[in-house]
């Protein structure tokens, strides 16, 4: 209890919300870490993703190559890349194997998003986008990936937070930018209040993320199927307590229709 007391403490002191060592650069520092992180996992995954989702093609090697890198220490990885980038002629300070370590960790959790979200649509609803008309880049853009987005955003959120938790590291091998600085500074002169300060904000920030992604994820769902999971609410609801039903929606063609759209729900 003692060490909480000392760690808020020094989480409200003035003086550490102050220079290039303050609170709100060090969060500033390690979401820039965190954002880049998880834009190139994004545009490494989310295509990657699609087409496989889409194609049916490849998806038992990117279920091989996603739990492999998801087993993959990280301390271990980004050290072996530190050696690696320092033969090619980076400094150890660079945050070159630093991010690329955090990249390789962020891709799975995005890449299943990508194509676990493609592949829960329904098929029928893809044949009924073809038998419309629609050519493969219409029934990817307008139907699989508005579909998909709340899978797809919830990837990206748990490649999110994973970096957030993670990046802590990134100090102690490149002493380099983030809240870690403050464990790593902390360590050598067992200023244990520091060190606890450090790993509160972390899960500050990584609670204050997970909600805005939450809610994020649930923004997302397209009007068209909120509409369609409230018609069948209320349909089901008629049928429960009795009332009148010469004016509600056919229960049948309500079911298929919520059947058809399962799996923009299955993470909300």
């Amino acid at each position: 209890m003692i060490n909480f007391l000392a760690a808020f403490a020094w989480i409200f002191d003035p003086a550490h919300w102050e220079g290039p060592g303050g609170i709100p650069v060090r969060v500033l520092q390690h979401l820039a870490v965190t954002g880049l992180t998880v834009l190139i996992a994004c545009v490494i995954a989310i295509p990657l993703g699609l087409l496989i989702g889409h194609t049916g093609k490849g998806r038992e090697i990117a279920v091989a190559i996603t739990g492999a890198l998801r087993a993959l220490p990280t301390l271990g990885l980004l050290s072996l890349l530190a050696l690696i980038t320092l033969g090619w002629g980076f400094s150890s300070t660079s945050l070159v194997p630093a991010i690329t370590a955090l990249v390789v960790l962020a891709v799975p959790p995005v890449l299943a998003g990508a194509y676990g979200g493609v592949e829960s649509i329904d098929r029928q609803t893809i044949d009924a986008a073809r038998a419309v008309g629609m050519n493969e880049w219409q029934i990817l853009g307008k139907v699989e990936i508005p579909l998909a987005l709340p899978l797809m955003i919830g990837g990206v959120r748990s490649a999110v937070l994973q970096t957030i938790a993670t990046a802590t590291v990134v100090a102690f091998l490149t002493n380099g930018p983030g809240l870690g600085r403050y464990i790593l500074d902390g360590l050598p002169v067992r200023d244990y209040a520091q060190m606890l300060a450090g790993s509160i904000i972390i899960i500050v920030l990584a609670l204050i993320l997970e909600g805005v992604f939450s809610l994020l994820q649930r923004a997302v769902v397209p009007r068209g199927v909120q509409a369609t999971h409230t018609r069948v609410d209320e349909t089901r609801g008629h049928a429960t307590t009795g009332d009148d039903r010469s004016t509600a929606p056919d229960p049948v063609v309500a079911e298929a229709e919520a059947n058809m759209q399962t799996a923009a729900y299955r993470n909300n």
